[in-house]
């Protein structure tokens, strides 16, 4: 039933203007949520004296105790689903209460205060497991608000992946959403649990976390390109030049991030406080902001504006005068309007009069940088749950997934777009638990962390430390570059020493390459798959899995072991532990090929990190010279690991992405183009396009790249010999061909993979700062013929070394002209 006994102000609101009582049914902002269905099917449902029990499915149980006898039908911040259909199950008494048998597990409780003797769950099946309320879960950890002046690693919020089976999300302290859409508490006393009983089914333990909680947000497809973000007072001509000069430098960029000194600061009238809240420009940076906003969208780049908000409104701001009106204050009287998005008349002004304008000159998203604190006028309400909803709810009002920019509010906060992890401090320490803790942020739904690329505050200069977090950024979620309002600490790549420059520019012209394949992820992880998965979600039941907490899947394609180590004084070589599941791995950088089922220690030059397409994997790209992100691209290419067969649908969308309401299941792509890899019969097909193909260019041009040796026969496309470009380990053929219609690429002779290491041995044995007569010993036993095991073992004997060795040893053990 339906709960009465909340406050007043769960239903209904207090109209500031007039002091009577209203609905809030007529804020634009305010709306049901869409896509929810929060009253679970009654035939789900096992209730007794102060208890309910919601099968929800076989795997997943809503447990609730209440000793006023009221129980909460109305959405909460995690929970805005909870008729998921029907789920077979049994019952019988056990004490006061029951116990409930479905098909993968048990659930008893005695109907009274919950206790660890009183409530327990049990898997059956393969996996086994045990939960005692109010005992730990041993979860592999969710993620956490933020990493605000982190250095290393930090305490992680729970998930719903636990190597033990069980999850438990504790939503009991939640805030709740009304019918209309408007917020309020809950009463006082009682319990609210979600038990994930899903045992090692990792993937179906997130799934149905969305099922419960919300889809992920789709992006749009220009936030999956680079990012600029500088905290440093920008002018608009300033902030021009240097979007200019990046691309004179051939490095793309998509989003302009421009922080706080867009708006007044340092011209704030003493009398009204600091300038860290404002929605007024400063007119000596920017005099003409719909002229400079403009001059970026002409660019292809869509803008974010950051928002402190927690100082309210005050007297000096463009807005005042019809903000204070709106809430009833006296414009004359300059008395600040307080932040309150539990006021209505607020919450309206917020968007109507403060937003909405700027929004009109150009401003794309808005970057919510909330750090006040988690109360509000509400008991147990959020502030920054409520800045993240609304804002998205708004962000979507004119159509399609809306775009948001913030930080993380707790287990829910996958429904809101972009996260913001905060002021990270520039160190080894720190980037060393960025990819452990982006991915596993993936045992909690949460698709899209933005860390601050290359760190934020305190630290030293380190060119190599800068390097690496670019490349890691590159193969994260959100690549978005940011710094301190400190000159010394910047991330313009001409800033750097000429190997440091050139490594990262070429990451990040790969990452706008990579969007097409990162937008065909983004509906994947729509869909219920994140981008970025710790190596146990794919391989839940090999111990190996969680070993390697750094290296992650990066979609369905690739695996990354990321470079967090300073390189070897020796080697010049830095050094990263993988373990790659069964299978062949093929390097997309250089070529090697790594047979799976094992550890391994792959070292890299500062141009490189390991990034490995799985056998049968196809990574499609943008051609070198397509920098806009706003745009499906007219070129492509495609790299294919032709050692299985493989087939990907790359997924693509409309520029202005409207075609999906906020918050409601994605449907798919606009259009869908299959690239399959028929290994048997050695033929690479672009299907026509599927769906709408008004999205996609008429013709497009195509590079298809085997990471393979040149075969001894002719190529052909729709069976016309086409010339075939590159060397042994990647070559590629090229062509022409209408969307409508796609294109057959066929090799006329079997595939062997795997490059002869000779000469990558030799480029490391001539970088080694090491003695050259040991070099020379090392040399001639590769070079000796003998099979690869005697070389190996032979390798000890010369004085190599461990890390040149290693680097040596790990080229020795590649996969060479095996048959693809």
């Amino acid at each position: 039933m339906t709960d009465t006994a909340t406050d007043l102000a769960t239903d209904t609101a207090t109209d500031a203007g007039t002091g009577t009582v209203g609905t809030t049914s007529a804020l634009p902002v305010v709306r049901p949520l869409p896509g929810a269905a929060p009253r679970s099917r009654p035939g789900q449902e096992v209730r007794g004296d102060g208890w309910r029990i919601t099968v929800l499915t076989d795997c997943l149980f809503r447990v609730e105790w209440s000793p006023d006898g009221g129980f909460e039908d109305r959405a909460s911040t995690f929970a805005v689903r909870r008729d998921l259909g029907e789920a077979e199950f049994d019952t019988q008494p056990w004490g006061d209460g029951v116990e409930i048998t479905t098909a993968r597990a048990w659930l008893r409780y005695d109907g009274r205060e919950p206790s660890a003797h009183g409530l327990v769950v049990e898997l059956r099946g393969t996996d086994s497991g045990r939960w005692r309320y109010g005992e730990p879960t041993h979860d592999l950890g969710g993620t956490a608000r933020t990493l605000d002046d982190a250095d290393g690693r930090i305490p992680l919020d729970p998930g719903v992946v636990s190597p033990d089976g069980i999850g438990v999300v504790d939503d009991t302290e939640s805030f709740l959403f009304t019918d209309d859409g408007w917020v309020g508490g809950r009463a006082a006393g009682r319990r609210d649990l979600y038990v994930f009983a899903h045992g090692r089914d990792y993937a179906r333990a997130v799934r149905e976390l969305y099922a419960v909680s919300g889809a992920p947000t789709r992006l749009p497809r220009w936030a999956l390109g680079n990012w600029w973000s500088r905290y440093h007072p920008y002018s608009a001509e300033s902030y021009l030049e240097l979007m200019d000069r990046f691309d004179d430098e051939g490095v793309p960029f998509s989003v302009a991030v421009i922080d706080m000194d867009w708006h007044r600061v340092g011209t704030v009238p003493p009398e009204h406080g600091n300038g860290w809240t404002g929605y007024s420009w400063e007119p000596t940076l920017f005099p003409d902001p719909a002229a400079f906003l403009g001059a970026l969208h002409e660019r292809g780049m869509r803008t974010t504006l950051n928002l402190h908000p927690a100082d309210g409104v005050r007297a000096f701001e463009d807005a005042y005068p019809a903000v204070a009106a709106a809430v009833g204050i006296d414009p004359a009287s300059e008395a600040p309007v307080p932040f309150d998005l539990t006021d209505p008349a607020f919450l309206r002004a917020y968007f109507e009069l403060l937003h909405h304008p700027l929004e009109e000159q150009g401003v794309d998203f808005w970057w919510i940088d909330w750090q006040q604190g988690r109360t509000s006028g509400l008991r147990g309400v959020d502030p920054l749950w409520l800045l993240n909803h609304f804002h998205h709810l708004d962000a979507a009002r004119h159509g399609g997934p809306g775009m948001t920019f913030s930080r993380y509010a707790g287990p829910g906060s996958h429904r809101y777009a972009v996260g913001f992890s905060g002021d990270t401090v520039v160190s080894w320490e720190s980037l060393a638990f960025q990819p452990e803790f982006t991915a596993t942020a993936a045992n909690i739904g949460y698709c899209w962390w933005s860390h601050d690329v290359g760190g934020h505050t305190r630290g030293v200069r380190d060119d190599e430390l800068a390097t690496r977090w670019v490349q890691l950024g590159v193969l994260s979620p959100i690549m978005r570059l940011h710094s301190a309002n400190n000159p010394f600490i910047r991330k313009e790549p001409w800033l750097f020493p000429a190997e440091h420059r050139q490594a990262m520019g070429e990451a990040l012209r790969l990452r706008h390459r990579l969007v097409p394949y990162l937008h065909t992820m983004n509906h994947r992880a729509a869909a219920g798959t994140p981008l970025v998965r710790p190596m146990y979600h794919l391989e839940p039941y090999r111990r190996e899995a969680y070993s390697v907490p750094n290296q992650f899947a990066f979609g369905s394609e690739v695996l990354v072991a990321p470079v967090v180590t300073p390189r070897s004084r020796v080697s010049l070589l830095s050094g990263t532990r993988a373990w790659l599941p069964e299978g062949r791995w093929t390097d997309v950088f250089t070529g090697a090929v790594y047979r799976g089922d094992r550890h391994v220690e792959l070292h890299r030059p500062l141009e490189s990190v390991p990034v490995l397409l799985r056998d049968g994997g196809i990574l499609p790209l943008a051609g070198p010279d397509e920098r806009d992100a706003t745009r499906n691209p007219v070129a492509l290419e495609v790299l294919v690991a032709p050692g299985a067969a493989g087939r990907l649908d790359l997924a693509e969308d409309g520029e202005d992405d409207r075609d999906l309401p906020a918050g409601a299941p994605d449907d798919g792509p606009a259009a869908t183009t299959p690239i399959v890899w028929d290994r048997d019969v050695r033929e690479l097909r672009v299907a026509a396009v599927q769906g709408r193909a008004d999205v996609v260019p008429t013709d497009r041009e195509w590079t298809v790249t085997f990471l393979a040796r040149r075969p001894d026969a002719e190529v052909t496309v729709d069976g016309r010999p086409v010339p075939v470009t590159g060397e042994d380990g990647r070559w590629s053929v090229s062509f022409t061909a209408p969307s409508a219609a796609g294109a057959v690429v066929r090799v006329g002779a079997p595939l062997r993979v795997g490059v002869d290491p000779t000469e990558a041995v030799r480029a490391v044995l001539e970088r080694a700062q090491t003695g050259n007569p040991e070099k020379l010993a090392a040399w001639e036993v590769v070079t000796s013929g003998r099979a690869t095991v005697d070389r190996v073992a032979e390798l000890d004997t010369v004085g190599l070394q461990d890390d040149v060795r290693g680097a040596v040893v790990e080229l020795l053990a590649t996969v060479v002209d095996d048959p693809a």
